[in-house]
């Protein structure tokens, strides 16, 4: 409730930015177009919690799926770049596997390499270790950190996870009422953005 979900919502435009200022990807959020939200939303990349698959299609196809939705058309790169980000996320074994077949974690890798599909310059990342164990969510962590330091994108994660913000020490912020501000050391009685 302390305006987490909705600052990411606003980010990729699912939601008006009705005060301030803000701009995130080269767009301006106050002035960005309805016919632009589109490609916004193809110059970053989204990881939800639950993390969205369509479950009438396997991996592969939930992969092309959205290259198809966001304007890619040569089947050949379209593989190619499906086997790349699959490769990434160590999942090319499981590329033909139904969501019901993967487990957790897989699905949320599977996720990420959606995300990672048309190498976008920031990850935002909803709760993405919400419904995992502890052991995944550091699976997690560990991906979205490799990715972070390979320099293919800056990640913006919300967690409640207090611990994974020690374990995989970053910039933390704090959402309170309405307002969003840099985590001091020494203040920890805040939910983590």
């Amino acid at each position: 409730g302390s305006g987490k979900s909705s600052l990411l919502r606003t980010l990729y435009a699912e939601l008006p930015l009705l005060e301030g200022e803000g701009e995130i990807a080269g767009f301006n959020l106050r002035t960005l177009r309805r016919r632009d939200i589109q490609q916004l939303r193809r110059s970053i990349g989204i990881v939800f919690q639950d993390c969205q698959l369509l479950t009438d299609r396997n991996a592969f196809q939930n992969l092309h799926y959205v290259m198809r939705a966001t304007g890619w058309r040569d089947e050949v790169k379209m593989r190619q770049r499906i086997e790349t980000v699959l490769g990434v996320e160590g999942l090319q074994h499981k590329a033909y596997k139904m969501p019901y077949e993967l487990s957790g974690g897989e699905q949320q890798r599977v996720a990420i390499a959606r995300a990672l599909l048309n190498s976008p310059q920031l990850i935002l990342a909803d709760e993405p270790t919400g419904n995992l164990d502890e052991e995944t969510a550091s699976e997690i962590m560990k991906v979205f950190s490799g990715i972070h330091s390979s320099g293919q994108a800056s990640i913006l994660m919300v967690t409640h996870n207090r611990e994974l913000t020690k374990r995989f020490p970053g910039r933390v912020l704090v959402c309170e009422a309405g307002t969003v501000y840099e985590q001091q050391e020494e203040e920890i009685d805040f939910e983590l953005m």
